[in-house]
């Protein structure tokens, strides 16, 4: 947890968690392939070489939020194409988890997951921890209208659309930066982390940043755990 800023979950009603690197480890890898398909994809629209286009998308990432939306603001793309594309993947990487499905199930409220992915995607990897049914509802980059965490827009269209109160409600994110308007409107927020030696080339080093800031009232390198033991 971090030092700065503990914090009670026990007036929580809504649990709100990413999915990808937050609900699986990002030690299984997972994203590296969505990740290097992304990579593939950009250098088609853009014809440049893989380092060039490499590039491109993580200043796309970084600044827009997803490379979709950098895509899409400098580009002429296909939103379902580009979703369809880079979520082709094997998803016998992300082992099943009980014990993490059985914490979330015993939270007490309604589970959400807001995710700059898709439902599809969502769906595969839900199945892949055995954990189908555990939340209420998936708003993914469709339902956000294409405009993705960290964008304020992202959030308000999912608080509107499910009635909830930022004030009770919490927020799981493996990017610190997906954690700044949440902590804003009044949302507890968690950092779920990689352990501390996780190192991977494909992966630059502020995807790994661990807040200290305001924003980030827990860190965690084991979401189980946390839940379980929440505050």
């Amino acid at each position: 947890m971090s030092p700065l800023a503990p914090r009670s979950l026990s007036h929580i009603t809504d649990w709100v968690f990413d999915l990808d690197n937050t609900l699986y480890p990002r030690t299984c890898n997972l994203f590296a392939q969505i990740d290097i398909r992304i990579t593939n994809y950009v250098m088609d629209v853009t014809q440049l070489d893989f380092d060039a286009a490499r590039s491109l998308q993580k200043s796309y990432y970084r600044d827009f939020g997803t490379t979709l939306n950098g895509l899409m603001t400098r580009h002429t793309i296909d939103p379902d194409h580009f979703l369809n594309n880079v979520h082709a993947i094997d998803y016998a990487p992300v082992d099943a988890h009980p014990d993490l499905v059985e914490a979330i199930r015993a939270l007490p409220g309604r589970k959400f997951i807001l995710t700059n992915g898709d439902v599809g995607h969502a769906r595969s990897v839900l199945k892949r921890l055995g954990g189908d049914d555990l939340f209420e509802h998936v708003h993914d980059i469709r339902a956000m209208t294409y405009v993705p965490k960290p964008h304020k827009a992202a959030y308000d269209g999912f608080f509107a659309l499910h009635d909830i109160d930022p004030t009770r409600a919490v927020m799981f994110d493996d990017l610190e930066k997906n954690l700044v308007v949440p902590h804003d409107v009044g949302m507890s927020t968690v950092q779920v982390v990689a352990g501390p030696d996780f190192v991977h080339e494909q992966v630059d080093a502020w995807e790994l940043d661990r807040a200290i800031g305001p924003h980030v009232h827990h860190v965690t390198d084991d979401l189980a755990k946390f839940l379980r033991e929440r505050p």
